[in-house]
């Protein structure tokens, strides 16, 4: 091959990849779908976002929207937006459908909801079409001590203006079950509660829950009624139960006291029974030594012995007595 063929070759070779390389790095058929839509952007600029590691079809597509739905948004805007890790695409959509229905609605508030972690679209779309939180079952108990429970559907309507820095939708089931409460606790009979449900939903729906919140609260339906335990009763039971807890208690501690106060009696009654024992061991030795002493003549002696004689004859015929009396 010859040195001027190689040559036309290699330079060919280098001018595909240039192209290449040119059209990988700048962007023309979004410069022209751009163009065709009537959305004036230079080359320039394309590669400038490809430089700052903008990708050029995450803005330049959301701008196209955006100039076709009459909304007054530069490039600047949406490639600061999305620099500062929004969602660019999101937020046109969010700004054309409040376009669309007569919601005011700037950009920088727009980008700023969604900076803020908020679903900016998902919020205007429940501007226009509101949304139904169903509570759970919540229980409240009448004075006359009847448990009644209720589930409420509560419709609402996001607040563009509070979406940031304002309570969610938890804040709002709180709220309203607190209210619930409140309202079936206030209540001197349970079947009132049952007769008049709506007067729960007017009760709760008068005390502006929403404040502070990104909703604003259109209505509150109860949906579900029922009723539950008696407490009153269970609790009169448990409070009974406890009584009787307590004064057997205090019967088992009496009890005690008795059964020690008869061991210490006993105790005493022994500890006396010893001591005649040991008295009586003395008297043999004391007439012993009264004998001999002469302070205690023979006829006294004998005469003790008849009398201790006669004692233990009447006791044994005492006890012979009981002994027929239990047969």
């Amino acid at each position: 091959m010859e040195p001027g063929s190689l040559l036309f070759f290699v330079g060919i070779g280098l001018a595909i990849i240039l192209l290449a390389v040119f059209f990988t790095f700048v962007p023309i058929m979004l410069w022209i779908s751009a163009l065709a839509a009537g959305v004036r952007i230079s080359i320039l600029t394309l590669v400038g976002m490809r430089l700052r590691r903008v990708i050029p079809s995450r803005v330049v597509n959301p701008l196209i929207k955006a100039t076709k739905a009459g909304l007054g948004i530069s490039i600047n805007q949406l490639e600061s937006h999305y620099l500062a890790g929004g969602n660019v695409d999101r937020v046109v959509n969010a700004l054309i459908a409040a376009h669309r229905a007569n919601i005011e609605l700037s950009f920088e508030r727009c980008a700023a909801i969604d900076l803020a972690g908020r679903n900016v679209l998902e919020a205007v779309q429940m501007s226009v079409n509101p949304k139904v939180i169903e509570t759970p079952f919540i229980s409240g108990v009448a004075m006359d001590g009847i448990e009644v429970k209720a589930k409420a559907r509560i419709t609402v309507r996001a607040n563009i203006d509070r979406l940031v820095g304002g309570a969610g939708e938890e804040t709002i089931i709180a709220r309203v079950g607190e209210g619930i409460v409140s309202t079936i606790g206030s209540q001197q009979d349970h079947k009132k509660v049952l007769e008049n449900p709506d007067m729960i939903s007017q009760t709760v729906l008068s005390k502006g829950l929403d404040s502070g919140t990104a909703f604003e609260i259109l209505s509150i339906d109860i949906a579900d009624i029922d009723i539950g335990k008696n407490i009153g009763a269970v609790l009169q039971t448990d409070q009974a139960e406890a009584d009787k807890n307590i004064a057997q208690a205090k019967a088992e501690e009496r009890r005690a006291m008795a059964v020690a106060q008869e061991q210490e009696m006993r105790a005493r009654v022994e500890e006396m029974r010893a001591k005649v024992v040991e008295a009586e061991a003395e008297v043999p030795l004391a007439m012993a030594e009264a004998l001999r002493s002469g302070n205690l003549g023979v006829m006294d002696y004998m005469n003790i012995r008849n009398v201790d004689a006669d004692t233990e004859m009447r006791d044994s015929i005492s006890r012979m007595g009981k002994q027929e009396d239990e047969k």
